[in-house]
């Protein structure tokens, strides 16, 4: 499943940027590809637990902690979607509404963590953030401050474009390559599981691209929507084809 997929890993270090190029199932700090791509698909997921399988802004990020549970796939902490349209908050992309998020649970007094702000700030250097698109320069900026201690994501900037939508062209690549006078260094790893991510914002702006899975078009293919919810069985291993045949009998009696 996982082959012909490569990982572009950026270090940003104090002399600047170093990019490694692993194959398709490397290992990074001891995390192997398949849990990597496990937390890609649970970004995806937070569509679905936050809003709906195709919002317009299919913009979803999980913020985890390796550190806790090594040879383990990880403590999940926050999930965060794009809020733009839910707020009125322009800023509220997913990674911003994700790492507002960690930050409530992290200070909340009757929560898990009970941490004070300062020690709030501090655990960001433990966590990897996962979005299943790359980061806006705003978004991939607040990574940094952050000091996060990787930031992994799917979808390119550059396919976003290729795809029709509206980017400020400043890669996540330059904004770590400009930030190495901060005290944190943060790994970046690109492109992973990206043909599970693209299908996400394919749909937006041609009416030809499938919908994500859970979504279809009606009858007058003016955009995607999220379809009644379909038989358990069918999420089941090996019958995913019935949810198939269940959308499409949907779709065409919408």
């Amino acid at each position: 499943m996982f082959l012909n997929f490569f990982l572009l890993i950026l270090v940003s270090t104090a002399g600047g940027t170093q990019p490694f190029f692993p194959g398709s199932k490397s290992t990074v700090d001891g995390i192997p590809f398949t849990t990597r791509a496990y937390w890609i698909r649970r970004a995806n997921q937070a569509l679905s637990d936050l809003d709906s399988p195709c919002p317009i802004a299919a913009f979803g990020t999980v913020i985890v902690n390796h550190s806790t549970t090594m040879g383990a796939l990880g403590d999940l902490i926050c999930i965060g979607i794009n809020e733009n349209g839910k707020t009125g908050n322009p800023a509220s992309h997913g990674e911003i509404a994700a790492i507002t998020n960690c930050t409530n649970i992290l200070t909340d007094k009757n929560g898990p963590f009970n941490l004070t702000p300062i020690q709030a700030l501090q655990a960001f250097s433990d966590f990897t953030l996962y979005t299943n698109a790359e980061s806006c320069p705003m978004c991939a900026a607040a990574i940094r401050w952050a000091g996060f201690k990787e930031y992994v994501y799917g979808t390119s900037i550059e396919t976003l474009i290729r795809m029709g939508w509206d980017q400020i062209r400043i890669s996540s690549r330059e904004i770590f390559e400009h930030s190495h006078d901060l005290p944190s260094s943060s790994k970046l790893i690109a492109d992973v599981l990206a043909n599970e991510t693209d299908p996400y914002f394919a749909w937006q702006f041609d009416s030809s691209a499938s919908c994500p899975m859970g979504c279809d078009r009606p009858r007058s293919r003016k955009g995607c929507k999220q379809l009644e919810s379909s038989p358990g069985l069918c999420h089941q291993q090996g019958l995913r084809w019935l949810c198939r045949v269940h959308y499409s009998i949907q779709s065409y009696l919408s």
